[in-house]
């Protein structure tokens, strides 16, 4: 949420604090008592009810006795976001072209914040492992399409960006470590793209390429993966990386034509 220093004038606290109770919900998360809601956004009993109201008058919020859920009316707005964007005639094709060339699974994604939200995907895997469905986010310091969006910043931008990140490890081979993180995010500012294995769960490995705008902007990051042990990250490179470009190239001169788009991932 945008920080009290920040906010315009005309910024509506109240809004903002209902778009904060409805992205609380999640997998660890399903249901919360009206406390439980209240601690999670850091907000009064008696403001958080007032949102959950608001939002269970609206269909947004349902619940369960003294549990709140969501309802499938939230899936509306993403929805409207997918079809707004056009990223379905846009960006699935070439999803699905690279899947057709090495299988696997490959994603688009952009950075908000510390993390890396996924704006489209297609996989043929049924793996237990992270899902990379469309609206996940993950943080981007363990993923290849977080490094590389974090390369396409600026030198200023890129060390504020370290300097605010709290990294936590997710697997015994997660980098944590701002200094060698520095060093990774440097090298694929260098070579165009990035690599990583094992580092947002077991059994991952992936290359990331950036898509950029007409003005050689990074505004987004175009993934391939596999399983690890099945492929290594010299096996990318060399067998994927060429068609990451292309299609990433292809994704840009894509973008150009819809103005929608292009202003959603305009960096």
């Amino acid at each position: 949420m945008t920080k009290p220093a920040d906010k315009p004038t005309e910024f509506v606290d109240s809004l903002a604090k209902g778009l904060a109770i409805l992205e609380s919900f999640d997998a660890s998360r399903p249901e919360m008592t009206l406390s439980e809601v209240a601690k999670t956004v850091n907000l009064s009993p008696a403001a958080a009810r007032r949102s959950l109201i608001t939002l269970e008058h609206l269909g947004f919020i349902g619940r369960n006795g003294k549990r709140f859920h969501l309802t499938p009316r939230i899936l509306t707005l993403g929805s409207s976001f997918y079809a707004a964007t056009r990223i379905e005639e846009v960006l699935q094709p070439e999803l699905r072209g690279l899947i057709e060339k090495f299988g696997d699974a490959s994603s688009i994604g952009t950075l908000d914040g510390h993390d890396v939200i996924y704006i489209a995907h297609v996989s043929v895997q049924r793996a237990r492992r992270a899902s990379a469905n469309v609206g996940a986010r993950y943080p981007a310091f363990a993923t290849s399409m977080g490094r590389v969006l974090v390369a396409g910043m600026t030198d200023e931008k890129r060390r504020a960006w370290l300097s605010d990140l709290r990294a936590e490890r997710l697997t015994s081979k997660t980098c944590i470590d701002p200094c060698r993180l520095g060093e990774e995010i440097e090298k694929v500012r260098e070579n165009g793209y990035a690599t990583t294995v094992d580092q947002l769960d077991y059994g991952i490995t992936a290359i990331a390429v950036p898509v950029r705008n007409a003005e050689g902007d990074t505004v987004a990051a175009l993934n391939s993966s596999g399983y690890t042990g099945l492929v290594t990250p010299e096996q990318l490179v060399e067998e994927r990386l060429p068609e990451l470009r292309a299609t990433a190239s292809h994704i840009a001169h894509q973008i150009t034509r819809y103005p929608v788009l292009g202003s959603v991932l305009a960096p």
